[in-house]
């Protein structure tokens, strides 16, 4: 398969917002806060995928106490540019039940998806449950204005971003930076 001229564009034309080295600085911040907070808790540790994959590796390596690690899949955008109304794809598997659970994605943009999450969590009788976000977007369209992850990572404007998790149009999670695009 040839990858479209379109995806290559994407990167090559993207504002750089973040480099990697501001992105993993902001991880290791994230990482003591989380640390102080939740080490005498025996978290469960859930990667919002596919979003949060690449932030929830990197994250947990650098907390130093025992957890446990899984995921869970809710999405609104399905590789698309906007979002839509939500889907569950895989809910947690194991018994959350008077435990703690930190849940790590890679935005915070409306909070759709992270609302929906977090009730889920607090149905099924969690302790406590936290929030982490690589990036919060900056505008005045969230869904519960008044509330705010836990623990976040960079703040940026309210452009269409992509990198470290994120996608643009399916592709580019694996950008080591966050990256605007043009025009959207």
């Amino acid at each position: 398969m040839i990858i479209p001229s379109e995806l290559k564009q994407a990167l090559e034309q993207a504002d750089c917002l973040f480099s990697p080295n501001q992105v993993q600085q902001a991880i290791s911040q994230m990482a003591a806060s989380i640390s102080q907070d939740l080490e005498d808790s025996n978290p469960i540790v859930f990667s919002v995928m596919n979003g949060g994959l690449v932030l929830t590796g990197h994250l947990v390596t650098q907390l130093g106490f025992p957890l446990e690690i899984s995921y869970l899949h809710a999405t609104r955008y399905r590789d698309k540019t906007y979002g839509t109304d939500l889907e569950w794809r895989s809910y947690p598997q194991q018994s959350i039940a008077g435990r703690t659970v930190l849940i790590v994605d890679d935005i915070h943009d409306e909070g759709h998806t992270l609302a929906a999450i977090v009730a889920h969590c607090q149905e099924q009788g969690v302790a406590e449950v936290k929030v982490a976000v690589l990036i919060e977007k900056e505008h005045q369209r969230k869904a519960k204005p008044d509330w705010q992850p836990d623990y976040v990572g960079l703040v940026c404007p309210d452009r269409y971003v992509f990198g470290f998790g994120m996608d643009y149009k399916g592709y580019w999670r694996n950008a080591p930076g966050i990256y605007a695009v043009k025009g959207i």
